[in-house]
């Protein structure tokens, strides 16, 4: 990362190192580590980690520079792009917000691969502060700007309570392709002599998806000219409504898929990977440099773990007598597939530390993508414990529906008091 000087890139790798290898983004856990490792003082090593987070007016002395996050999000991501296998030229990015507890909202931008999510823009906001996120995602995109080859086709995912026309707007001005999911309670057009009708009656038979080009959206100010693209399957709440500028032809709603990684991505920040919900800051600035050094964790994981993941076990079923039950029942197709059970990051990470134990060279890994879906699969039935989970959900929801109108009918009730007073 050019942006960073010498010393800053060094303090990156040690926060970095000491993530993966305690399993923990707190400092005091990665500065202990850090300062067994190098034979110094564990205050000194403490020290020298917790001012890599400080801001310039927080740091003593004459030479007080800080670590521009925003300069670091362009070279990022060219860097996840080299771990890109060769011959691949297109990639998926999603947009979403996460929080933690009543401290912070980040927006984040991040390249999904495999289940993961590798965060490469990104920006710390105070809880619930007001405001629109329009500049903040403008931002976040701008400093992506030609970030990758202008032969690559770069998909942008986000979820349609992030929809929003300038949002489409600003990922084409980028050179990107949007694929943005909006309501089904929508109008649309196939041309400008049509009427609007509900785009509902374009939805397809299960398992299939309808796509056409069209004008979406009745009111004037909120037109926009894309590609519609429509698909629903057995097992999912909801169908899926997608706008892009790709054109019929070229699109697969079942890519939406790849969206819910970046939840994935999420979680191994929390307590699927580093454990950031325990972190006691309480500056955005701070928590946007604490996540460039997990943002280079992730990096490295996802990318051996990726790797290790496309390893075929040993032994595999081919190596198995004929009649083995496991061979049988392998190639037989019956009984439910199984899904990934480790994400790359905690099979990554767990090969990084079989890799010290074992006295070997600490492997760097390769990004694999998936290949992209063509079609979308019906969803899996619902754990016990997820049915349990969605039902605690839906009577949470429930008494908060109550409390919202007892609390409109006695505003309402006190509105009739007044004026009757008067």
């Amino acid at each position: 990362m050019p942006s960073l000087s010498r010393p800053q890139a060094r303090v990156l790798a040690l926060w970095s190192f000491g993530m993966v290898f305690a399993h923990a983004c707190g400092l005091s856990q990665i500065s202990a580590l850090v300062a067994l490792l190098l034979d110094e003082s564990e205050g000194t090593v403490r020290q020298r980690l917790r001012e890599w987070l400080y801001g310039a007016q927080d740091k003593q002395g004459k030479q007080r520079r800080e670590v521009q996050v925003a300069d670091c999000f362009g070279p990022l991501l060219r860097w996840v792009l080299e771990h890109w296998p060769q011959g691949e030229r297109r990639v998926a990015l999603a947009l979403d917000a996460t929080t933690l507890g009543q401290r912070f909202t980040v927006l984040c931008i991040s390249v999904l691969v495999r289940g993961c999510a590798i965060p490469v823009a990104w920006k710390g906001l105070p809880y619930n502060q007001k405001g629109s996120w329009q500049p903040h995602w403008n931002g976040l995109l701008e400093a992506l700007r030609g970030s990758s080859p202008a032969d690559w086709e770069v998909l942008v995912l986000a979820d349609r309570g992030l929809y929003a026309r300038w949002l489409y707007q600003k990922i084409v001005a980028v050179g990107w392709h949007p694929f943005l999911r909006i309501n089904l309670a929508a109008k649309a057009r196939l041309d400008e002599h049509s009427p609007f009708v509900w785009i509902k009656q374009w939805l397809p038979p299960m398992g299939e998806q309808w796509a056409g080009q069209v004008e979406c959206f009745a009111q004037k100010q909120s037109r926009l000219c894309c590609t519609l693209v429509l698909c629903q399957q057995e097992g999912y709440e909801q169908p899926w409504v997608i706008v892009t500028d790709l054109l019929p032809t070229e699109v697969q709603g079942a890519w939406y898929r790849m969206r819910y990684w970046i939840e994935g991505g999420f979680k191994d920040f929390k307590r699927g990977g580093w454990g950031w919900q325990h972190t006691k800051m309480l500056d955005p600035e701070r928590a946007e440099r604490l996540w460039l050094a997990m943002a280079v964790a992730t990096l490295w994981t996802v990318a051996v773990g990726g790797a290790a993941e496309l390893q075929p076990p040993t032994p595999s079923h081919k190596e198995l007598p004929p009649t083995h039950v496991a061979r049988l029942s392998a190639g037989s197709g019956h009984g439910p597939e199984r899904g990934r059970e480790l994400s790359c990051l905690t099979r990554g990470r767990l090969r990084l530390l079989a890799a010290v134990l074992r006295d070997e060279p600490l492997p760097q890994g390769r990004l694999e993508p998936q290949t992209w879906a063509t079609t979308l699969p019906p969803a899996r039935k619902p754990s016990a414990a997820a049915k349990i989970k969605e039902q605690q959900r839906l009577k949470q929801g429930e008494r908060q529906r109550v409390k919202r109108r007892r609390r409109k009918a006695a505003h309402r009730k006190g509105k009739g008091k007044g004026k009757k007073a008067a």
